[in-house]
């Protein structure tokens, strides 16, 4: 078995979507709409072939969960890069083009090397690497 996709609200669907396609090279499909219920979406694609949906309705609440302090459900995104020195890079990106880096990068308990950041609407992101030699 194989997860299909990961789905978010957001506030602002071209903002996050422009987001994960100019950081992290998602491409996007064209905007689904529902025109009875409200909700709009887009599905990006990551080269690995994961996908991320983006969906927005005028009547979902703002979620109350502080990007700082973590809550039991889901957390975070994981991206995977191929060596240490692509973390570094991202982190470096992400910063410069003025996004929170949270923690790292740094060497984990458990050996993956990362950092923590945040999208532009505070949705937990992590970009790792891990030599499994």
């Amino acid at each position: 078995m194989k997860l299909h996709h990961t789905a978010i609200w957001v506030n602002d669907l071209a903002l996050i979507r422009d987001y994960y396609i100019d950081h992290f090279g998602a491409k996007s499909n064209d905007l689904y709409e529902n025109s009875q219920t409200g909700f709009r979406s887009y599905f990006l694609t990551f080269s690995s072939g994961s996908q991320l949906e983006i969906m927005h309705r005028e009547d979902i609440p703002d979620n109350l969960n502080d990007n700082i302090r973590q809550y039991k459900g889901y957390i975070h995104l994981a991206f995977a890069v191929n060596t240490k020195e692509e973390v570094d890079k991202k982190a470096q990106e992400l910063s410069v083009s003025g996004y929170q880096i949270l923690r790292g990068p740094r060497i984990t308990g458990d050996g993956y090397y990362e950092f923590e950041t945040v999208d532009p609407e505070g949705n937990r992101l992590e970009v790792l690497y891990r030599n499994h030699i």
